[in-house]
């Protein structure tokens, strides 16, 4: 991986992933939830927030049926 973040050390593929990256490191947060104000750096990890206060669990477990929000959880059940 041959691009790194000068901030952390992270190294990436692509130089597109790299600046992707390197938005964690800014204080800036433009994503914000309408229900409880939580900033965020991705709109995409404001979606994935969303789904706490609408309670929707699009994961089920195939062995067992239990639903989670995220699919990081639903990862970590089936350990």
């Amino acid at each position: 991986r041959p691009y790194e973040c000068s901030e952390c050390g992270k190294r990436f593929q692509t130089t597109s992933h790299l600046l992707g990256h390197q938005c964690i490191h800014m204080e800036e947060k433009p994503f914000h939830c309408p229900n409880c104000g939580k900033g965020f750096t991705f709109n995409s990890t404001l979606v994935s927030h969303w789904h706490i206060h609408t309670r929707e669990r699009r994961h089920k477990c195939p062995q067992c049926g239990k639903s989670f929000s995220q699919h990081s959880t639903l990862t970590q059940h089936q350990r």
